[in-house]
């Protein structure tokens, strides 16, 4: 079973999404956990790739808050051992688009007509509204 992470940057009642460029969804920033590495090294890693050089990140303020097991949106017969974390400061800096990432959106519910990933959908969004994180 495949190892992802995900980091919830949460500003103004909103969370923070990308759009890469090889997919038609929205999804968090984060990804797949290399070999060898834990979770929290790939949620640290996979923040600065997805934000870009600009972005400034405080290492210590990434917060273990759950996992589950999902399936991925890109394959429905792969199950994902996803980790999600909270990043707890304010994320500073400028966000810079890649050859990856197409587009950033700080998402919330009124945005309904967008297009989000399985573990957006089923877990994270819930979630963050029971948490009251979002709006």
């Amino acid at each position: 079973m495949m190892k992802v992470v995900g980091t919830l940057f949460i500003e103004g009642d909103k969370l923070l999404l990308d759009k890469p460029r090889k997919r038609p969804t929205l999804q968090m920033v984060g990804g797949k956990v290399e070999e060898g590495e834990s979770v929290i090294d790939a949620a640290i890693r996979e923040a600065h790739e997805e934000l870009g050089p600009e972005a400034i990140i405080d290492e210590n303020k990434f917060e273990l808050v759950m996992d589950f097991i999902e399936t991925a949106t890109s394959d429905p017969n792969l199950k994902i051992h996803f980790h999600l974390f909270h990043y707890t400061g304010k994320l500073e800096g400028k966000l810079s688009t890649s050859e990856e990432i197409e587009s950033f959106t700080w998402y919330d519910t009124s945005l309904k007509d967008e297009v989000l990933s399985h573990v957006l959908n089923n877990k994270v969004i819930p979630y963050c509204l029971e948490k009251k994180l979002i709006k």
